[in-house]
């Protein structure tokens, strides 16, 4: 009896914790505190906010020096989805006086991480992130999709055709729109139209060695985009 009240008791707070969470779905409670104690911007500091998913929260992790002693802000969530970024999307780029936000999102959407998504409504996600930038006088950098040949934990969904789709259609809109456009996917691809071997850890997820590739992409972006400000 005690094992059985045990064993309904765990079964109790592992409800109440998949409650909770599924009440925060966007994620909005993760970087409430941080943004809270974020200072404005210093005078003549052009603030770049970083929104993305796992690629954009661990490239700050494995690659620290990327961002250390430049107003660089990432807001990154392993696993979201652009319908998740676009919910948050005031409190964690507009609400912080960002002067240009540079958006990579759309492969967890592929994955289905949320529930199944066609490419539009990826792109509706994201284009409306780029719309509130716009209106809120933030210079917008979409970046490509990187290249994806199958994901580790939902095997089998072949999206290299997919990747390959929605960056055509964010590629046109951010011509179309006076944007700037940053092409990770071609200096990334292999052969297969997945990602090379030596600059990912498992096929999606870019290394020390991805993210030296990306950088100086992004950095010529930044400066693009800085003077459209």
């Amino acid at each position: 009896m005690r094992s059985l009240r045990i064993t309904l008791t765990l079964i109790f707070v592992c409800c109440i914790a998949q409650f909770a969470s599924a009440q925060d779905w966007a994620n909005l409670e993760r970087f409430r505190q941080a943004n809270s104690e974020l200072s404005m911007p210093k005078s003549n500091e052009h603030r770049i906010v970083f929104m993305g998913n796992s690629i954009t929260e661990a490239w700050i992790k494995i690659r620290p020096e990327f961002f250390k002693d430049k107003p660089y802000v990432n807001r990154g969530i392993s696993g979201q989805t652009t319908p998740q970024m676009l919910i948050r999307f005031k409190q964690d780029v507009i609400d912080l006086d960002a002067s240009v936000v540079v958006l990579l999102a759309g492969i967890n959407d592929i994955a289905g991480n949320t529930g199944p998504s066609t490419i539009k409504m990826i792109t509706d996600n994201i284009f409306s992130m780029a719309q509130l930038a716009k209106v809120n006088g933030i210079e917008v950098i979409i970046c490509s999709v990187l290249p994806a040949a199958d994901f580790p934990w939902r095997p089998g969904m072949n999206p290299g055709p997919k990747v390959i789709e929605l960056n055509g259609h964010l590629k046109a809109y951010a011509q179309e729109n006076d944007l700037v456009y940053v092409d990770y996917f071609f200096a990334m691809v292999d052969s297969t139209n997945g990602l090379r071997q030596e600059l990912g850890t498992d096929g999606v997820h870019p290394n020390a060695a991805g993210y030296l590739i990306m950088e100086p992409l992004l950095e010529q972006g930044i400066v693009k985009a800085l003077k459209k400000d």
